[in-house]
C-alpha cells in the first residue's frame, strides 16, 4: 500500500460515521479562538509602525495635506524616478516634479526595469505589521508589487485593524490577496539574511493619519 492509499484510507474510516447528504456547512465550526493579542487601549496605529520598523521597512506618518510631499521625499531618498502605477490610484495623491508615472499593461521585463512601484493597500494588521493588498483600485495586480525592487506603500489609518481575524473579516476570500510582511528575505542553512529573493528588496510604508500635525 502506498503512503497516498493509506491516508485516502484513513480519511474514508474518519468519515464513515458522516451521513452521506451531510455537507460542511450542516456542521458548526467553533469559533471560540482567542481573536486579539492587543490589550485594551492600544495605539494600533503606532502599533503597526513598529512591528513594520521592526520588518527593516521604513515607515512615515504623514496628515492628508502632506501625503504627496511625503511620497515625493521618500521616492527621492530612492532615487526612483521611474515608478508603477496601477489603475485607480488617486492623481491628486501624486506629488508635482519631474516623476515618471509607468501605467498598465506592463509585463514583467518592463515591471523588472523599473525603479519602483507606488499602490495603496486593503488593509494593514497592526499586531503584525502587516499590509494585505487584494488588487484593488489603486493596488494593482499582484506582479505590480513584487516585481520592481522597491514598492512604497501608502495606507489610510482607518484602514489599519488590530489582529489577523479583523482583518480577514474586512477582505474578500474570492480576491487574489497579497500579505506583505515587511521587505521580501530569507535566510540560508547559516541563519544569514537574504533580502529580496520572492519581491522588493526595500519598503517604505506612508500611513496617512488626520489626527498627525501638519507641517507648516
Amino acid at each position: 500500500m502506498s503512503s497516498r492509499d493509506a491516508i485516502l484510507g484513513r480519511i474514508r474510516d474518519a468519515l464513515a460515521d458522516v451521513p452521506a447528504d451531510e455537507t460542511p456547512v450542516d456542521v458548526p465550526v467553533p469559533r471560540n479562538y482567542r481573536r486579539s493579542h492587543i490589550q485594551p487601549g492600544v495605539d494600533i496605529v503606532a502599533l503597526f509602525a513598529e512591528r513594520v520598523a521592526d520588518y527593516r521597512a521604513t515607515v512615515t506618518c504623514t496628515g492628508p495635506a502632506g501625503l504627496p510631499a511625503a511620497i515625493a521625499a521618500a521616492l527621492t531618498a530612492r532615487r526612483a524616478r521611474r515608478l508603477a502605477l496601477p489603475e485607480g490610484f488617486p492623481a491628486e495623491l501624486l506629488p508635482p516634479g519631474d516623476w515618471r508615472w509607468h501605467s498598465e499593461p506592463l509585463d514583467v521585463p518592463a515591471l523588472d526595469a523599473l525603479d519602483g512601484a507606488l499602490t495603496l493597500a486593503a488593509v494593514g494588521i497592526a499586531v503584525t505589521g502587516t499590509l494585505v493588498l487584494d488588487t484593488g483600485p489603486g493596488q494593482g495586480r499582484r506582479a505590480l508589487s513584487l516585481v520592481p525592487d522597491y514598492h512604497l506603500c501608502v495606507i489610510r489609518a482607518e484602514q489599519i485593524l488590530a489582529d489577523v481575524p479583523d482583518a480577514l473579516r474586512r477582505l474578500d476570500p474570492a480576491r487574489p490577496l497579497t500579505f506583505v510582511s515587511g521587505p521580501s528575505a530569507t535566510s540560508d542553512i547559516e541563519l544569514d539574511r537574504v533580502e529580496g529573493v520572492h519581491g522588493p528588496r526595500t519598503l517604505d510604508v506612508v500611513i496617512v493619519d488626520p489626527t498627525h500635525p501638519e507641517q507648516p
